[in-house]
């Protein structure tokens, strides 16, 4: 039975043939190794065409930015899913990465479909700051969160939000959405009538979207790096083992209290 549309299965990613691998058009072992960088290289996978310098920097800065961030939840279940079954590299990998959701690795890829929406109504006459201050305004009244503010460790400010913004101000990278962010800054402040933190998502999602990037691939960037993180904690993990410490503080932080009969 056929489920979805009917087509031709096609891929523009890569072949591996007899004497080469070709990727995006391009020969791995006769072009792109040597050449490209890794963070370039990831560009053009995840694009289909290699980065200017502007793109290469700020790919560098958000994948950075990102990368690490102490005992997270998603490195503590790694470390812990390591120690368990010390073989299986790749199954503490999977284990950190399938608890990377919007809590704790961030709401990049939900910032950019905001700020998307945002930019439509710009496009269509609005003004920026109109616009952040209107959807704010409807998203509190939903009772819902707007997605890049609010951090339990970082406040006043995220170091690492401030910094992305201070560079795109740098390099003249900022844009439409850059600007949107800092309108939201000042609607979230405005609506919930106290400044709430921008966190890391949301630079990340507006410098992203400026620079050419679409929305569903944001969250590329956030897992692309968090993963690196991983491999770092499980490397240490296998050095200095510290998984079943966790699970025994985790047992103990937990009290156990018996049905009501």
């Amino acid at each position: 039975m056929q489920i979805g549309k009917p087509g031709k299965p096609v891929t523009h990613l890569s072949q591996a043939y007899p004497d080469r691998v070709e990727v995006r058009g391009r020969d791995l072992a006769g072009d792109l190794m040597g050449r490209l960088t890794f963070t370039e290289y990831f560009h053009l996978l995840l694009t289909g065409r290699e980065p200017t310098e502007e793109e290469r920097f700020f790919l560098d800065l958000l994948l950075v930015a990102i990368a690490e961030h102490g005992m997270m939840p998603t490195n503590v279940a790694a470390r812990m899913t390591l120690a368990a079954d010390p073989r299986s590299l790749q199954g503490a990998v999977a284990a950190g990465i399938l608890g990377a959701g919007p809590v704790v690795l961030g709401t990049s890829e939900e910032c950019a479909r905001l700020l998307e929406r945002a930019r439509t109504k710009v496009d269509g006459g609005a003004e920026p700051a109109a616009v952040a201050a209107e959807l704010a305004r409807a998203i509190k009244e939903d009772g819902s969160k707007v997605p890049g503010f609010g951090h339990p460790v970082h406040q006043p400010v995220d170091p690492r939000a401030e910094r992305i913004l201070e560079l795109a101000d740098e390099r003249g990278a900022g844009g439409p959405y850059v600007l949107l962010a800092r309108c939201f800054r000042d609607a979230v402040a405005e609506v919930w009538r106290k400044p709430l933190t921008m966190n890391v998502a949301m630079p990340i999602a507006a410098v992203m979207l400026d620079l050419g990037f679409a929305p569903e691939t944001v969250k590329a960037v956030p897992i692309l790096a968090r993963t690196a993180g991983l491999l770092a904690h499980l490397a240490e993990e296998q050095q200095n083992p510290v998984g079943f410490l966790l699970a025994a503080g985790a047992e103990e932080a937990v009290t156990y209290e018996p049905p009501a009969e």
